[in-house]
């Protein structure tokens, strides 16, 4: 039986993944797919490296959604049999979640089948590419994070149409555009490198919460709404987000020099829009609303 390849990191197995993966191998599914326990071991590494702060604690592991996490890594190795399980469990959800966010059949359509060649590693020209579902960490059911990429897929969408057709009529109407100005502000190049680093790094679900809240403007019901979820879970979640993503800046305005009160300092007095960065680019979407930063008097 074989194992499956060593992960793009190179990361060894752990003594506790070993031993994880030896008294889960059965439930996990993985040797209908040719894995043994070692290719467990293997790809249980690659995961939690691209966790990266998430440590190997018992309750990371106990709370790892396993069989679904080697379903979804067995298709990004292209195992058709796992693309089979794959359609025959998640296909016809995903295009009932995608006419609930589309509201319309065909766009709906439109929209699962879109992400399901993005899942299928295959670009809009044909093009092979690396699948999303390497993204799939198994921290939430996978159904779940279907919907998720769904919704943020779905809001890119229609981000992008909105720039291109209010662009093309602009100049259908003879609209002059002034050159960019120069902005006089100055901020610390280590904080905009740093927040585009943790941008950069958010999951998914972080990313989709993170723009649909402060970029879209949505609500918390309305975010609800697009992931079957409660409202409170949703402000839950959406706290969690972005408190430690103001950590994981800190942290990296430290690691690059800055004293303790300088991140602080530097954080308190930023507003994202000084920012040489592009936030709703690093967010999957169209710059053009603030987000990110404390309203005044707002509590650190």
């Amino acid at each position: 039986m074989a194992s499956v390849p060593t992960s793009r990191s190179g990361q060894a197995a752990s003594a506790a993944l070993q031993a994880y993966a030896a008294a889960h191998y059965v439930d996990s599914g993985a040797e209908q797919f040719g894995i043994d326990v070692a290719g467990l071991a293997t790809m249980l590494a690659g995961v939690f490296a691209q966790r990266g702060a998430d440590s190997e604690s018992e309750a990371a592991l106990e709370a790892l959604h396993l069989e679904e996490l080697v379903l979804a890594r067995t298709c990004v190795a292209a195992n058709e049999r796992a693309w089979e399980i794959f359609l025959t469990r998640y296909r016809g959800s995903m295009y009932e979640a995608a006419y609930k966010i589309a509201h319309d059949e065909a766009s709906g359509r439109a929209l699962a089948d879109s992400l399901y060649a993005a899942l299928y590693c295959l670009s809009d020209d044909g093009e092979v590419r690396a699948s999303k579902l390497q993204y799939y960490l198994g921290r939430g059911s996978l159904a779940g994070w279907l919907r998720t990429v769904l919704a943020q897929e779905y809001v890119n969408h229609y981000r992008r149409t909105r720039r291109e057709t209010s662009l093309e009529a602009a100049v259908e109407e003879g609209k002059q555009f002034a050159a960019n100005q120069v902005d006089s502000r100055q901020t610390d190049p280590r904080l905009e490198t740093a927040t585009a680093a943790e941008l950069a790094a958010l999951e998914v679900e972080e990313r989709y919460l993170l723009a649909a809240y402060f970029l879209d403007r949505r609500t918390l019901a309305e975010i609800a709404r697009v992931l079957r979820v409660h409202e409170s879970t949703v402000s839950r979640k959406l706290e969690r987000a972005s408190v430690a993503l103001r950590k994981r800046i800190r942290k990296r305005l430290i690691a690059a020099g800055m004293s303790a009160r300088q991140a602080d300092e530097a954080m308190q007095d930023a507003d994202v829009r000084d920012l040489q960065i592009d936030v709703g680019e690093s967010l999957g979407q169209e710059r053009g609303q603030p987000a990110f930063y404390k309203q005044s008097g707002e509590a650190e």
